[in-house]
């Protein structure tokens, strides 16, 4: 049975719909929660792929939480084992940090559904053909420009990337295939900032849910991660040379 780490941020934001995918497929997960003080795991130890989960921080304040930095070497350790890496919110903002990109606090807090449109790079790729023309939600702090020299396989209209692959076993999705409305909700009432109109938004939620919208991102998501991934198949844990110019300490 394939056992996935699955790196947790906050108490309201797991694996949520994307779990009974999972277990439907016979993968297992581990959930490490260093939020409550668990430690991140130094290496893939017997685990075939890592997912790290969206969270209310930014990437920037390593200070506060420097779990974060240790969860960017974590990265590094599956891929030099060409073990695959998801990253969704927060988690896909530390892949593209991890990867060169440079982070900042600003936008505080970005919240909204968009519409997800392919690219030139994103031609051929699983994700990004199904997801084209769909509705996506998103909602992380802070932001991480592109590293350079990558593409985004995924934009919202006005050109914002959702979605890129900085290696062949990599994925990092800024949007929530993930979410469900009561997971917004268990959001909103935690102590976190919330963006204006978040009862408007938490209505379209459910309104998007009830007509079967959401779910069927999160079926095209994890049908494509399964694909281009090849996450049904145990990875051994030695594997060949991690072949990008990228500093792990």
């Amino acid at each position: 049975m394939r056992q996935f780490f699955v790196v947790q941020h906050s108490h309201h934001e797991f694996l949520g719909t994307i779990e009974k995918q999972l277990e439907h497929r016979e993968i297992g997960f581990v959930y490490i929660r260093p939020f409550l003080g668990q430690s991140v795991p130094g290496s893939p130890q017997d685990k075939d792929a890592l997912f790290l989960l969206p969270g209310p921080m930014d990437p920037t304040e390593k200070d506060d939480f420097p779990y974060l930095a240790e969860e960017e070497f974590l990265v590094g350790q599956f891929l030099r084992n060409d073990q695959p890496v998801v990253g969704l919110g927060l988690g896909a903002q530390l892949i593209a940090e991890h990867f060169g990109g440079e982070a900042s606090e600003d936008p505080e807090i970005t919240a909204r559904f968009v519409t997800a449109r392919k690219t030139a790079a994103g031609e051929g790729d699983a994700l990004a053909e199904e997801l084209d023309g769909m509705e996506v939600f998103l909602w992380h702090a802070g932001s991480v420009s592109l590293p350079e020299g990558m593409e985004p396989t995924l934009v919202d209209d006005e050109g914002n990337w959702l979605a890129f692959r900085p290696h062949r076993r990599a994925y990092a999705l800024l949007f929530r295939p993930e979410a469900k409305p009561g997971m917004v909700e268990d959001m909103v009432m935690e102590d976190r900032p919330c963006p204006d109109g978040v009862g408007s938004l938490l209505e379209y939620s459910r309104e998007s849910w009830g007509a079967g919208r959401m779910q069927a991102v999160t079926d095209k998501v994890v049908v494509a991660l399964v694909k281009e991934l090849d996450l049904m198949q145990p990875h051994a844990q030695e594997g060949p040379a991690y072949d990008f110019n990228v500093q792990d300490d």
